[in-house]
């Protein structure tokens, strides 16, 4: 049996903007990545939404991680994911406690360069993306991004063969990304 590729293997599979590579990390780390925003936002809906957010631009900005700087890829992107889920707070009123600024004191003691690369992402666009995509592929990605679940419990869910699951998230993946990828560049 092949072992599963380290996480530096998998960014650099996203910067080559493979979609089995970001769903992968997502298999990884949707899970953790969720908890965290919902310990931030205390809303299962707006949690989903941070998430999501986050992994959209873990796709587009992959190549700007820098391994130099200490930091692992899984402490990356639960910033990112951080930083995600406290713009959606502010947005949404929601009240800061002070378990919370302990928790986010050493994240946003740095220089936030995310929160501006942030601002090019524009959500209608991915909403309008998503809805684009064929029924399929649409749910399969919905399934894994917004409830959160595997490959494996998609194809449970859904009835079909786990293969299928796989080939709709790379297409619907892939169509995401070329939908997107015209965008305006941070």
């Amino acid at each position: 049996m092949a072992s599963e590729p380290d996480d530096a293997a998998l960014l650099q599979g996203i910067v080559r903007q493979e979609p089995a590579a970001l769903m992968a990390l997502y298999d990884r780390y949707g899970r953790l990545a969720f908890g965290l925003a919902y310990r931030t936002l205390g809303d299962a809906g707006i949690a989903e939404e941070a998430v999501q957010d986050a992994f959209m631009l873990v796709w587009r900005r992959a190549g700007t991680f820098d391994p130099s700087r200490g930091s692992g890829v899984r402490a990356w992107l639960l910033t990112i994911v951080h930083h995600k889920a406290i713009d959606l707070r502010r947005r949404h009123g929601r009240a800061t406690t002070m378990d919370d600024i302990d928790q986010a004191e050493s994240v946003l003691a740095a220089p936030d360069v995310w929160q501006a690369v942030g601002q090019h992402l524009d959500r209608d666009r991915v909403r309008a993306a998503v809805a684009a995509l064929p029924n399929e592929q649409q749910q399969a990605i919905e399934l894994a991004y917004f409830d959160g679940l595997s490959h494996r419990e998609i194809a449970e869910r859904t009835g079909a063969p786990l293969g299928t699951i796989k080939g709709r998230m790379r297409l619907g993946l892939r169509k995401l990304a070329e939908a997107l990828a015209d965008g305006p560049a941070p």
